[in-house]
């Protein structure tokens, strides 16, 4: 039997993964699989750059302008709709992220998990708030589109994973036994609606951006890479919370 324990330090709480006691394994895109420092770099200083030189405006202006827009619509689907910000911004976004696509890049070890997850025979499915536009430059960038049975992206559940229908909801997409799945996530927020609909393992990823230093959730099981929860064959492995450098 594979065992991973994880001890969070600090805090009263140890959780033990079977992964025969898995059979579904949900993974977020953005942060968690995929370097975040892409889409902070794209939308904190690429598109006020762009819609500064278009309003001949300073970039300061446009950062604090577009800054507030983009708040405006946290937690809703329009906060990743390439479509809206197209429309809003009167800039073509989806063109604009291929001018910095170079920076699309896929985490230290999320390949050596996957391929793990598909020797152990697990279902596995990409679950993700991002637009499909967003999804597609990613996977064509990445190739990492074929280590998954499929995706699925919040615009099609219709809400948000913010939201706390939107765990139920995705049953309409994907069978799954939420007491048999584990859930990898860059967000507290999503892994907290994820916990209320009753999603058995919850882990969550520090080190979503090659450009921070981490911190472990104070609530959530925390790895900074996946390489944590391959344990070695015929062996069980602890798993510490990470707090170091990425």
């Amino acid at each position: 039997m594979s065992l991973i324990k994880s001890i969070l330090i600090g805090v009263k709480l140890l959780m033990i993964i079977d992964w025969n006691d898995v059979d579904t394994v949900l993974l977020d895109m953005d942060g968690t699989l995929l370097d975040r420092h892409f889409d902070d770099h794209f939308w904190l200083e690429h598109v006020p750059k762009r819609w500064a030189e278009d309003r001949q405006t300073s970039v300061e202006h446009a950062r604090e302008h577009l800054y507030d827009l983009f708040r405006s619509q946290e937690n809703t689907l329009n906060w990743t709709d390439l479509d809206y910000w197209s429309e809003h911004l009167k800039l073509d976004i989806p063109l604009l992220k291929r001018e910095v696509e170079h920076l699309i890049a896929v985490h230290p070890y999320v390949i050596e998990f996957l391929l793990y997850l598909k020797r152990q025979g697990k279902t596995v499915w990409l679950v993700t708030n991002a637009h499909s536009k967003t999804v597609d430059l990613k996977m064509k960038k990445t190739g990492i589109g074929p280590y998954f049975d499929g995706i699925i992206s919040a615009h099609q559940v219709g809400v948000p994973k913010e939201d706390n229908s939107f765990w139920g909801l995705l049953q309409n997409f994907i069978d799954y036994n939420p007491h048999r799945t584990m859930l990898g996530e860059d967000s507290e927020t999503n892994l907290a609606t994820a916990e209320r609909f009753g999603i058995r393992y919850l882990i969550y990823i520090s080190c979503y951006s090659s450009k921070i230093t981490p911190r472990r959730s104070k609530k959530f099981a925390t790895i900074d890479y996946f390489n944590r929860l391959i344990p070695e064959k015929g062996s069980s492995i602890n798993v510490q919370t990470i707090a170091g450098i990425c």
